[in-house]
């Protein structure tokens, strides 16, 4: 269910932002990838672990700058920061002992995080958004 939803709610948070404009400037996707990576960070923070607030925290580092490279010079660095992400949402839990991980966490951002991939990657293809700065 946790992937149902997620894979949902990235088409509706996609097509509401491509229908209100919010999508026309090239800062929102970079903008949601730093959203979507601090997420682990906070849940570090609710786990009280320190250790995996500091493994977390040099992941959503590297997001960060694949996000700012991505505004900067290409929105599919975005789309590929994404799906790593997406990637990496799989595989969390074998990697990282983050205790305020809710078990339902990593399907859920999981899907979204693809889906949003694949939703970006189609409004530049389809030249809604300059891919390049």
């Amino acid at each position: 269910m946790a992937l149902l939803i997620g894979a949902v709610l990235a088409i509706c948070v996609g097509l509401f932002a491509t229908g209100v404009g919010l999508d026309r400037d090239r800062a929102f996707y970079p903008t949601v990838t730093i959203v979507i990576a601090s997420l682990y960070v906070l849940f570090a923070v609710m786990g009280e672990s320190q250790h995996a607030l500091l493994v977390e925290l040099a992941m959503c580092a590297s997001f960060v700058f694949a996000a700012v490279a991505g505004f900067r010079r290409s929105l599919w660095i975005v789309v590929a920061a994404l799906a790593a992400h997406g990637a990496q949402d799989i595989v969390h839990l074998s990697l990282i002992d983050n205790p305020g991980v809710p078990v339902w966490w990593p399907a859920f951002c999981g899907a979204y995080d693809i889906v949003a991939a694949l939703y970006l990657a189609w409004l530049i293809r389809r030249g809604h958004t300059l891919a390049a700065a």
